[in-house]
């Protein structure tokens, strides 16, 4: 993309019309949540007003590195931070917790029922690389120690969302299929980011059929140049739907015809971790709609 044409984009995006939320196919729509962490480290205060501008109505909170909400809710504690919520009328709906791991959830759930939040999201544990009959026993080693994790997870209404993340047992399609397919209860669901895996519509549609009923949360993400090494802005943000090569429409597409229920969340990684996407804080909420107006856009074709 040209210089000009991304930053006329990114001056377009800011006033990107809030009905972009209401395009529905069919009857089917997408359910935003936004994540904290793309506006890095700045405050909850400054964050919540947002939420309802990118046409979401729910907050994914996340620690650091990549944001500091979760250390924010800690300092403040747990009733200033729903005096917060109810101020400007949003819903916690996701927790994303790396940091504790799938083992280390127990007190989080805990914490999330209090807020009224049914889901968070972690990474997986194990090796990499594993295939076929080694990757399946080591998935059912995983689940089997998420049993009583589980059990909490059921007294507390929270589902824990597994990301299939780089590095491990889930980063494979087929690693997220066996999850899925061992999983002893739908409390134990599936992350779905895009970025992580081949950028294969085909491939992508098909695993979200394949998935169907255990995706939790969407990630509109690509993987454009990557978000590991420092680059020019226009080209980190091809991480962005609509920016990107990725066309979405057949990954739409399949969650329609899935019956997708979760939450999307639009997504990206800046480098270095923990700043915003884009400053001020309206080019963030500017570039977040005009990836929601892209993905509205894709709805309607469908």
């Amino acid at each position: 993309m040209k210089r000009r044409e991304f930053l006329s984009g990114v001056a377009g995006a800011t006033v990107a019309p809030l009905a972009a939320s209401a395009v529905t196919s069919e009857g089917f729509r997408l359910r935003y949540v936004l994540a904290s962490c793309m506006y890095g480290y700045i405050d909850l205060e400054t964050i919540l007003p947002e939420v309802k501008k990118t046409g979401a109505d729910a907050i994914d909170i996340w620690p650091k590195r990549h944001g500091s909400q979760r250390e924010q809710l800690e300092v403040m504690g747990e009733e200033r931070f729903g005096v917060l919520l109810r101020k400007h009328d949003v819903k916690l709906a996701v927790i994303t917790q790396y940091k504790l791991g799938p083992f280390g959830l127990k007190d989080e759930m805990r914490m999330a029922k209090r807020l009224g939040c049914r889901t968070i999201v972690t990474g997986c544990t194990g090796p990499k690389g594993l295939k076929g009959d080694a990757l399946k026993t080591a998935m059912k080693g995983f689940v089997e120690k998420m049993k009583p994790h589980l059990d909490v997870a059921e007294q507390t209404d929270v589902t824990i969302a597994i990301e299939n993340h780089a590095h491990n047992l889930m980063e494979s399609p087929d690693g997220m299929k066996w999850l899925a397919e061992l999983a002893p209860t739908p409390r134990l669901a599936v992350a779905f980011a895009p970025y992580h895996l081949p950028q294969d519509t085909k491939l992508l549609a098909d695993l979200i059929r394949a998935l169907a009923g255990r995706i939790q949360v969407f990630y509109a993400w690509q993987h454009g140049e990557g978000c590991m090494k420092k680059l020019p802005k226009d080209q980190e943000l091809l991480q962005m739907p609509g920016r990107g090569p990725l066309d979405f429409v057949p990954l739409l597409k399949a969650l329609k015809e899935t019956s997708f229920k979760g939450h999307t969340e639009i997504f990206m990684h800046p480098v270095p971790r923990g700043v915003s996407i884009l400053e001020p804080v309206s080019a963030a909420t500017g570039e977040i709609n005009r990836a929601r107006k892209y993905l509205g856009d894709c709805l309607a074709k469908l």
